[in-house]
């Protein structure tokens, strides 16, 4: 069999160097060659989010939702709220972590792809000082919308919370500045925009912030922030065994990323990426979910399939002809709506070929 055309937003297709790091010699986590490919490696991670030198980044091993239950698990003592700005799947996800945990909630919700409104978030987040945390999703996937993540970190920043931002589907992808838009603490996974795998997590947050948290705050044994921070900081190390192999796909796909134009220049292939497949499928006659260009993702297209067709099917004969797309999510895979992504490995030509053997089957 060929491999299949990843256009789905992760797991995605890897630059050959970083699936061939993978093969590097086996080494002992415990050992002087680990710690310093973790202080490489997360350095990195800090150029990636262009911290300075207040922040530091940590490694968990698992997926993105795995960054982010580490954060919402291990931050508030008694009483401490959350403020949680939702408006789709993702969003959802926080939320499921937040009642999870028993976080006392302040929720601000909002209809699926539709951009928060921020005269509300921001009279919902002077009215309870008890709020400790803004959180929100950066680029949520479910609809391909970026929300108004440097509007809603200034607010934060001027009534004194912190903010915590689900970077899963946004770090590489979008241009994130962890210090102009007053992040405590930004989420990812290399199984993304960054072009890695699935499977190698990272947080990077305040040193300020770090510093005020204790395990004991945790309420979880293998996801305690306080931990995983503490080990960083004074050993390069993770508190638990990590899966060792990723970090050095992870390290690999972060040089890709800040190589050669850095990370503007991967934003610039993405943006061009979807601008070439949103021109085709609306040139096809295909209905688009968003409407805004400026709200719309590098990296995720929602699209509905005429009228009459079977998702399904659809799917799978795209599928038969070599190319992996996503279904729709919630209420819009009842109406035909798929996803294209253009995460990873996938460049102009790519997405052209794509096109032709998308209107193919649509025919």
């Amino acid at each position: 069999m060929s491999a299949p055309k990843l256009f789905s937003p992760g797991p995605v297709m890897v630059k050959e160097n970083v699936r061939q790091a993978l093969t590097h010699y086996d080494i002992c986590h415990r050992g002087a060659e680990f710690e310093e490919l973790f202080a490489r490696t997360t350095a990195k991670i800090n150029k990636l989010f262009k911290a300075d030198d207040s922040y530091r980044s940590v490694i968990v091993s698992g997926s993105g939702t795995s960054s982010n239950e580490t954060v919402l698990s291990s931050i508030f003592n008694e009483g401490e709220k959350v403020m949680l700005i939702r408006n789709g799947e993702f969003g959802g996800r926080l939320l499921e972590i937040i009642e999870k945990y028993e976080i006392p909630l302040v929720d601000c919700e909002f209809p699926w792809g539709e951009r928060p409104d921020l005269g509300k978030v921001e009279e919902m987040m002077a009215a309870d000082p008890a709020i400790k945390v803004v959180a929100m999703v950066c680029h949520e996937t479910s609809t391909g919308m970026i929300n108004p993540v440097k509007e809603v970190g200034d607010l934060a920043d001027k009534y004194g919370k912190w903010y915590f931002v689900d970077c899963v589907s946004a770090a590489a992808g979008e241009l994130i500045d962890i210090v102009d838009f007053h992040i405590t603490f930004a989420t990812s996974v290399g199984g993304k925009c960054l072009g890695a795998y699935p499977g190698s997590a990272y947080i990077c947050g305040k040193i300020d912030a770090f510093e005020t948290l204790t395990p004991e705050m945790g309420k979880n044994v293998y996801l305690n922030l306080a931990k995983h921070y503490i080990y960083a900081r004074d050993k390069n190390q993770t508190p638990n065994t990590p899966n060792v192999n990723l970090f050095w796909a992870l390290e690999a796909a972060l040089d890709n990323a800040l190589a050669d134009g850095g990370v503007e220049a991967r934003v610039a292939r993405y943006k061009e990426c979807s601008g070439i497949l949103r021109k085709g499928m609306k040139d096809m006659g295909l209905k688009l979910l968003l409407d805004d260009e400026s709200q719309m993702a590098n990296t995720v297209t929602s699209v509905f399939l005429p009228e009459g067709k079977d998702l399904k099917a659809f799917l799978s004969d795209m599928e038969s002809r070599g190319y992996v797309v996503y279904s729709g999510k919630g209420k819009y895979e009842a109406m035909g709506m798929f996803q294209v992504a253009n995460m990873g490995e996938i460049y102009p030509d790519d997405c052209r070929e794509f096109l032709r053997v998308l209107a193919d089957c649509i025919k």
